[in-house]
């Protein structure tokens, strides 16, 4: 049978939390299930250099539950979160960051939220807990993602999320587009909700948040952005653009030759050399953009290398199809 309930918990040098927080989880969940059923946590180390994963190796010899998939280094929290997505097997699945700042009191909302018909929950941090120098960052890109995207969301940040597997096996994740995942959901089709969550101040460790991170969020937003409007027709961006720059070309290059016929001489114009290369610039547009069109419908490569797993290793495929999302949480998980 398949587990009712699945958590992805990504970390890096989180030693002193994850006990605690599988605890947290663990009693968050027992009156969840009904007789029979199962969940499951997949921990994904992704490179840390504390005892975080000696932490975890202990919490698989006594818990069942408990999964640990062990990068082979600092691949970023996009691909730590793909690695547990492809392996987690609940018919709802869960992130939660490793901090303890995310509360798991709060996952009974999240499902009954889910019950409601959404597909994707992300949690809203209203009242958080950290330093401005996050929060305010954090804020201006949130309102740019919702000027940009059209999602209502205010914190598409917030690692406290509950999916719908249908939803995972849909949305690909690269680079930091883990933020993104409610965006690329709702770009999708599917229902996206957020729900208000209880944000604690950080206990232990530091965070990894960066003055980098802000950039390369606008990057990926920048990116988002032309996915949904281009993923499956790049070569309608490269044409337009392309087909625009060569036409000029060819209207250039045109009024030059209807003064060649006329005698006069053009080899000493420079618009004869914008000409040409306005038509050059314009075919070679039109070729990349076939070229992208190819590589859409090439296989994507991996984005992570996994030094090994432990725990529940018979557990079978990953994620078979999963339930309609208008069925209910509830409802869903009498199913097998």
């Amino acid at each position: 049978m398949r587990p009712k309930l699945s958590f992805v918990i990504p970390f890096l040098d989180e030693e002193q939390t994850l006990a605690e927080l599988f605890d947290r989880i663990a009693k968050a969940v027992a009156p969840l299930l009904a007789e029979g059923e199962t969940w499951e946590l997949v921990f994904v180390d992704d490179g840390s250099r504390d005892e975080s994963v000696a932490v975890v190796e202990e919490l698989v010899e006594k818990h069942p539950e408990v999964r640990l998939v062990e990068l082979q280094g600092n691949f970023g929290k996009s691909a730590a979160l793909s690695a547990g997505f492809s392996r987690a097997q609940g018919r709802v699945v869960f992130t939660l960051d490793a901090d303890l700042q995310d509360d798991p009191k709060e996952i009974p909302r999240f499902l009954e939220k889910l019950d409601e018909g959404y597909d994707l929950v992300s949690g809203y941090k209203q009242q958080r807990n950290d330093p401005i120098t996050k929060v305010f960052p954090s804020r201006v890109f949130n309102w740019m993602v919702r000027r940009a995207t059209g999602i209502t969301l205010h914190d598409v940040n917030c690692g406290f999320k509950a999916y719908r597997d249908v939803v995972l096996k849909n949305v690909r994740l690269y680079g930091e587009l883990h933020r993104f995942v409610p965006v690329l959901a709702h770009w999708k089709r599917f229902r996206v909700g957020e729900l208000v969550v209880e944000h604690h101040a950080r206990k232990f460790g530091h965070s990894k948040f960066g003055g980098g991170r802000f950039f390369r969020g606008l990057m990926d937003l920048l990116t988002v952005v032309f996915l949904m409007k281009y993923e499956r027709r790049p070569a309608h961006f490269f044409g337009g653009i392309g087909g625009a720059t060569l036409l000029l070309g060819v209207v250039i290059c045109g009024y030059l030759a209807v003064i060649w016929f006329g005698g006069q001489s053009i080899g000493h114009r420079p618009l004869l050399s914008l000409g040409v290369l306005l038509i050059v610039v314009g075919v070679q547009i039109l070729a990349t953009g076939m070229i992208a069109e190819l590589m859409v419908h090439s296989r994507a490569d991996v984005p992570y290398v996994v030094r090994r797993e432990i725990g529940q290793q018979d557990v079978g495929p990953a994620r078979a199809t999963a339930e309609p999302s208008k069925q209910g949480v509830s409802a869903a998980s009498q199913q097998t």
